[in-house]
């Protein structure tokens, strides 16, 4: 199955509405989707704590799926994101670390 990425940088000044909605954003990531999230995480301002956008890669059978998985996150029905882009992604290596 096809690997997409998702790249999703926040409004200037979003970090309390994104707080706001945090909760929601992770309980729909841990409903049913139309895609299987590979990985998923918060993208970090140079400080490595400041939430400035989020990252996923997923697993999905066409963009369709993709856009439909974007179009329903809570974070985008809050205006959260300023951009996102979505592009197919051929994994080749995974290496997963420990938090």
């Amino acid at each position: 199955m096809p690997h997409y990425a998702l790249h999703a940088l926040d409004h200037d000044g979003a970090l309390d509405r994104r707080l706001a909605h945090y909760e929601a954003h992770k309980a729909y990531l841990g409903g049913p989707l139309p895609v299987r999230i590979v990985v998923s995480g918060p993208l970090l301002a140079g400080d490595g704590e400041t939430m400035i956008g989020s990252l996923f890669i997923v697993e999905a059978p066409d963009r369709a799926a993709v856009d439909a998985f974007h179009a329903a996150d809570p974070f985008k029905a809050a205006g959260i994101w300023a951009r996102v882009e979505i592009t197919a992604f051929r994994m080749r290596q995974v290496a997963l670390a420990q938090d």
